[in-house]
């Protein structure tokens, strides 16, 4: 699992694992998925990216 660094510094050390994310187009948002079972976690209402979640294509 990735550490987070200080508190207010606005990033993440190292990449997520175990996690994807891909882009909704119907909904206009990007959604998490576990890669072990493929279920989907969670979505983002504000449109923009998870932070250190690599993107599926």
């Amino acid at each position: 699992m990735a550490k987070n660094g200080k508190a207010g510094d606005g990033h993440r050390n190292g990449a997520v694992k175990d996690r994807s994310q891909t882009f909704n187009p119907k909904t206009e948002t990007w959604v998490k998925r576990d890669t072990g079972n493929g279920q989907f976690m969670d979505q983002k209402s504000d449109g923009k990216p998870f932070k250190g979640i690599s993107k599926e294509k």
